[in-house]
């Protein structure tokens, strides 16, 4: 690569101060706007089944390109362009009725327990988990390509070291979503009494074999960066470290914490006394100016301080994220219950995190009343306002797409294991081809998005081309990633992340 390029390259995603949160919100709304119109199509009018070509474009559209737009050409406007996915879905609305009867459906089948009381068969498969997982994944795959062209606004980058922006949300984002999917496998554990029976070092090792794929792709990725002359933004994680070491980390660190969680058996509350004492720590030691500005020094720490001490606030994140997970995962049925009085109950559940969220973001990041403490944000540091707006912001996102499934599609109940047919058929019916492909293979789309982003930078200058040119390279790519997940989907080969 020019040097003279490469240093254009790192100019143009340094010293960055991000944009409105509530700008944010709007652009990231289109995704809850995209799922509510493809809802609307499918109850509406099963448009989406059979799947063929017309679905799959259309699918596209709603579900890839609708976000990339969002991020690029409807950058400034995009109430507009949620104007212009909720209208179509209003006219099917008014002018149509539900195809599909709304089944009434059965009390799940329970198993006797050891201890004679009835345990659910197995955990349900919830729709509205794979939609807002997928939508996340697709989101991020768009802007760490788009990011390095002049369509894509340099207040959607991460910011330098205070600010919110779209990027820094999704970091956050990944770590949360990851989080939430890490509680199923807590529940499954606790139902069949297997997490007493393993030792930590036995949980520790099998942690460790999920994080080995990541840290492999983290050196792959530091290899790739330091041997092809890469532009890199060293203050974004340091040296050496990137976001793959911080993904392969947590699982491990996250079993220390399943021990405390026996005494203190409430993830939300684990999730607060990191984040608190971690913020404590920076504001009544040296370390928050060790991060940001001290000279970087010659031991691996100074190298790489922003990637080990941010470290504390994704892990804080994660625990914020299988709090959530615990709480929406079992379906709460009972032969007393339905499955929409156990919808209803998530979405309580979600509403009240987000306004347990909003309650203590707004005193710690604002002049709150005359007493907030005003700390900014900061994805730099992972600080604990930056971990309380991740936390809101992707249990608004569960809301929504939840509230979704429930409006239109309340008949998606929990089935026994004997009707697991009838479960993948409700499943399949209200949930879009294209996301589910996206949740099913998250780690292979998502090394392949590294791999084209690389490739792309290498071959293309990137800074010098105007947006159509660069819109007709990200809709491309966005398509190839499309394929590839489809493809891994039908093959029946599962990576998710």
């Amino acid at each position: 690569m020019d040097l003279d390029y490469k240093y254009r390259k790192e100019a143009f995603v340094s010293n960055l101060t991000g944009g409105s949160a509530w700008e944010i919100n709007a652009v990231t709304l289109v995704a809850p706007a995209s799922v509510f119109l493809w809802s609307v199509l499918q109850s509406r009018l099963s448009f989406f089944t059979p799947y063929g070509p017309a679905s799959l474009i259309t699918d596209f559209l709603l579900n890839v390109l609708a976000i990339l737009f969002a991020t690029t050409l409807y950058s400034s406007a995009p109430w507009l362009l949620n104007l212009l996915l909720i209208s179509p879905a209003i006219l099917v609305l008014v002018s149509s009725r539900p195809r599909r009867t709304q089944q009434k459906a059965k009390p799940p089948h329970t198993a006797a327990s050891q201890h004679g009381v009835a345990t659910p068969a197995s955990l349900p498969i919830h729709p509205f988990l794979t939609t807002y997982r997928a939508a996340m994944m697709i989101i991020t795959c768009i802007a760490i390509l788009a990011v390095d062209f002049r369509v894509f606004p340099r207040r959607f980058a991460k910011a330098e070291n205070w600010g919110t922006s779209l990027m820094d949300l999704g970091v956050g984002s990944f770590v949360f979503s990851g989080g939430v999917v890490s509680a199923r496998s807590v529940l499954k554990d606790r139902e069949n009494g297997a997490s007493r029976k393993k030792t930590l070092r036995q949980r520790f090792v099998l942690s460790m074999r999920h994080s080995i794929p990541l840290l492999v792709l983290g050196l792959i990725r530091l290899y790739s960066v330091k041997n092809l002359d890469y532009a890199e933004h060293v203050t974004e994680y340091g040296v050496h470290w990137n976001f793959f070491f911080t993904l392969g980390f947590l699982p491990p660190f996250m079993e220390i914490f399943e021990g405390l969680a026996t005494i203190i058996p409430s993830y939300e509350i684990l999730s607060l006394a990191v984040a608190v004492l971690y913020q404590v720590a920076l504001e009544s030691t040296d370390l928050k100016s060790y991060i940001l500005v001290s000279p970087r020094g010659t031991d691996l720490l100074s190298k790489n301080r922003e990637g080990v001490f941010s470290f504390l606030g994704y892990l804080a994140i994660f625990l914020a994220g299988r709090a959530t997970g615990i709480r929406i995962m079992p379906d709460g049925i009972s032969p007393s219950t339905t499955p929409q009085q156990a919808k209803k109950r998530v979405l309580m559940i979600l509403g009240a995190q987000v306004l347990g969220c909003i309650a203590l973001f707004a005193p710690n990041s604002t002049y709150f009343l005359g007493y907030g403490a005003n700390i900014p944000v900061s994805r730099r540091l992972a600080n604990m306002p930056y971990v309380l707006w991740v936390a809101a912001f992707n249990n608004a996102q569960l809301f929504l797409f939840c509230l979704i499934e429930t409006v239109f599609f309340p008949y998606v109940s929990r089935v026994s294991a004997s009707e697991k047919t009838e479960e993948a058929e409700q499943t399949a019916f209200v949930t879009s081809p294209i996301l589910k492909a996206f949740n099913r293979g998250g780690l292979a789309v998502f090394l392949v998005a590294n791999l084209l982003t690389g490739f792309v930078n290498l071959t293309v200058p990137t800074l010098d081309i105007n947006d159509g040119q660069a819109m007709v390279i990200l809709a491309g790519y966005a398509a190839v990633i499309t394929a590839i997940a489809l493809g891994l989907d039908k093959a029946n080969i599962k990576l998710a992340l």
